[in-house]
C-alpha cells in the first residue's frame, strides 16, 4: 500500500504551553542498550524496574515507527516479568501502523491471547482503569471485542475511544500523543487537513512539555509535512534530530519538514545519517546493508536537487549493481509501495534520477529491470520512458502500455473486498501522469494546443490531489510540465505562473526555479 489545505496559525498561540506528565516510574531506559531515544514517562504496574527500563525502551522505539526493535523490547519486558500487563499491550500495538495504514490483526490477536485469552479473561488480569482503557483500545483496534466491523469503522471507533481517554485523562502525555496519532490514522494514510491540525495540535502541547519525548515531535512532523504548514515543524525536526539520534527513522522524520521546506543540504544529511543508523540496526537483526529504500530514494532527490548528479549516478548505478548481481525479483504482483520491495525501490530512484536529469543519461535510461509484470515499477518504467521520449512511436507505444497496464490494476484493486484510500490516490496519480503522457505525444506531433490542454488538466488533477509528503509524489510534477510546455510555445505568462505553482506545491525546486529564472527579465 502507498505511504501515503489551509489552516489559520492560530493554534500556535493558543496551545497551553505546559502539560504536566505523569510521575515516572523507576529508570526512563535501559542504560544497558546504550541507544538515545529521547525521554518519557509511563507509569505501569510492573515491580520489576528492569522490565519497566525494557518497556520504556520499546515504548521509545514504538513511537518512532521501529516496529521490529520495539516488538523485542516488549518481549524482553515479559522476560522479565511474565505478568507484565503492558509489556503484551506494548506488543500488541506494534502490528498497528496507522501513517501506512498497515494492520496485522492475527498477530495481535496472538499476543492477546498469549496474554490472557479473550477480552473478558484479560481484564480480570488488569490492575487499574487505565490499564482497562488502554486494552480495551486493542480490543476495538483488532476486532477482537466480537465486533465484525471494517477496518475503517475499527479505527473509527478507536479514535473515538482515545477522544474520550484523551478527556479522562488531560495530564498524560501518552495518552493524548496516541490520540493525536489516531486522528491521522483514521484517515488512512491520505492527509486530511483539518484531522492533521488537530493532530499537531495535541503533538504540540506535548513537545512544549517534554522536547525530549520522540513521539511528540514526530506526531507532529507527520502533521505538518507540507510545504504550506511545514514551518510549524521546523522546531520539532531540529529537535527530534537531537534527542533521537540512534534511530534510523527518527533521523529520516526529520527530511520530512527539510524537504517540505526545500531545505536540500539539511535533507541530504538527515538522509545519509538515517541510512546509516538504519543499516548498523539491521546488522543488529543479521541483515544487510540496503542501497535501495526509502532513505535511499530520499537521499537521491536531495542530492538532485543540489545539482550533485554525480554523487547521484554514482548511488544508482550501486543499488543497480548490487541487485543486478543478485538477480532481485519483486516481492508480489501487486506493488504499490515501492520502498517494500528493492526492484521496486530502485525502478523508483531509477525514474527520479532520469526525469532529474532530463534524460540524458542514455546509458542508465536503456537499464533493464525483472518487473515480473509487478505494477508500481511496471508503470514507472512505462512513464519514464514515454515522457522522456521525443519520437512519436516511442510515447505511443509506451502510453498505449501505460494505459492497460493502468486498466489491469484498477481492475485488481476494485476486486479487492477493501480498497484502501492510499490506493484510490494512486489511482488518481495514474490519471495525472496519462495526461502527461498524452501531453507529451500531442508534443512531438506538433499539436501543440492539445499539448497545452493535457498539461493542464494533469496539473489541475495534482492540484487536487491531497498533498503527500516527499519528493513529488508525481514523479514529473504537472505544473512544472505545464510551464515548460506553455513557455515552448510563448505563452510567457502562463509559464510564469504554472512554475510558481509548482514552487508553491514544492519549495525551492531546482527546475522550477530554474524555469521561472529563465522567464523573468
Amino acid at each position: 500500500m502507498l505511504l501515503r489545505a489551509l489552516v489559520l496559525l492560530f493554534f500556535v498561540q493558543s496551545i497551553d504551553p505546559v502539560l504536566a506528565q505523569p510521575d515516572a516510574h523507576q529508570a526512563e531506559q535501559d542504560p544497558r542498550i546504550g541507544r538515545v531515544l529521547g525521554t518519557i514517562s509511563f507509569p505501569t504496574s510492573t515491580q520489576s524496574p528492569e522490565a519497566q527500563a525494557a518497556f520504556i525502551e520499546g515504548m521509545l522505539l514504538l513511537h518512532l515507527f521501529e516496529y521490529p526493535y520495539a516488538e523485542a523490547a516488549f518481549q524482553r519486558a515479559q522476560s522479565l516479568d511474565p505478568d507484565f500487563a503492558m509489556a503484551y499491550w506494548g506488543e500488541a500495538m506494534v502490528h498497528n501502523h496507522p501513517i501506512w495504514d498497515e494492520q496485522d490483526g492475527d498477530k495481535a490477536r496472538a499476543v492477546l491471547a498469549k496474554f490472557g485469552g479473550d477480552e473478558a479473561a484479560i481484564e480480570q488480569r488488569l490492575k487499574s482503569d487505565r490499564e482497562r482503557d488502554f486494552f480495551r483500545s486493542l480490543f476495538i483496534l483488532y476486532g477482537s471485542d466480537g465486533s465484525a466491523k471494517t477496518k475503517a469503522a475499527r479505527d473509527l471507533a478507536y479514535e473515538q475511544h482515545y477522544a474520550a481517554m484523551a478527556e479522562r485523562y488531560p495530564e498524560d502525555h501518552e495518552v493524548q500523543l496516541f490520540y493525536a496519532l489516531s486522528l491521522m490514522g483514521t484517515h488512512a494514510g491520505v492527509r486530511d487537513t483539518i484531522a492533521y491540525m488537530e493532530s499537531t495540535a495535541i503533538s504540540q502541547r506535548v513537545f512544549y512539555a517534554n522536547r525530549q519525548h520522540p513521539g511528540a515531535a514526530h506526531y507532529l512532523i507527520h502533521g505538518v509535512d507540507d510545504p504550506i504548514h511545514a514551518p510549524l515543524g521546523l522546531e520539532a525536526a531540529r529537535a527530534l534530530y537531537e534527542l533521537a539520534p540512534d534511530a534510523g527513522h527518527s533521523l529520516h522524520m526529520t527530511s520530512h519538514i527539510f524537504n517540505a521546506l526545500g531545505m536540500w543540504g539539511d535533507s541530504v544529511k538527515a538522509n545519509i545519517n538515517a541510512d546509516r543508523v538504519a543499516d548498523a540496526m539491521r546488522a543488529e537483526r543479521g541483515l544487510a546493508e540496503r542501497k535501495t529504500g526509502h532513505y535511499n530514494f530520499w537521499l537521491l532527490y536531495g542530492l538532485l536537487q543540489q545539482n550533485r548528479v554525480d554523487e547521484a549516478r554514482d548511488m544508482l548505478r550501486a543499488a543497480y549493481e548490487e541487485l543486478h548481481a543478485a538477480g532481485t525479483e519483486p516481492g508480489a504482483r501487486m506493488i504499490l509501495d515501492p520502498d517494500r520491495d528493492a526492484l521496486g525501490s530502485l525502478v523508483q530512484m531509477w525514474a527520479r534520477f532520469l526525469f532529474e536529469t532530463g534524460g540524458v543519461d542514455a546509458d542508465i535510461m536503456k537499464w533493464e529491470f525483472a518487473t515480473a509484470g509487478a505494477f508500481d515499477p511496471t508503470l514507472t518504467i512505462l512513464y519514464a520512458r514515454g515522457l522522456l521520449s521525443q519520437s512519436r512511436d516511442g510515447v505511443a507505444a509506451h502510453l498505449e502500455d501505460f494505459r492497460a497496464t493502468k486498466a489491469e490494476l484498477e481492475a485488481a484493486i476494485k476486486a479487492q473486498e477493501r480498497i484502501a484510500p492510499s490506493e484510490l490516490e494512486y489511482l488518481e496519480r495514474l490519471e495525472v501522469i496519462e495526461q502527461q503522457l498524452l501531453a507529451n505525444l500531442a508534443r512531438v506531433e506538433g499539436r501543440n494546443a492539445d499539448a497545452l490542454d493535457h498539461a493542464r488538466e494533469a496539473s489541475r488533477i495534482e492540484g487536487d490531489m491531497p498533498f503527500s509528503f516527499g519528493p513529488p509524489f508525481v514523479d514529473y510534477p504537472s505544473a512544472q510540465l505545464l510551464g515548460e510546455i506553455a513557455a515552448e510555445q510563448g505563452f510567457r505568462e502562463e509559464a510564469i505562473a504554472a512554475f510558481r505553482e509548482q514552487l508553491r506545491r514544492s519549495r525551492n525546486r531546482r527546475q522550477a526555479k530554474d524555469g521561472l529564472a529563465a522567464l523573468l527579465p
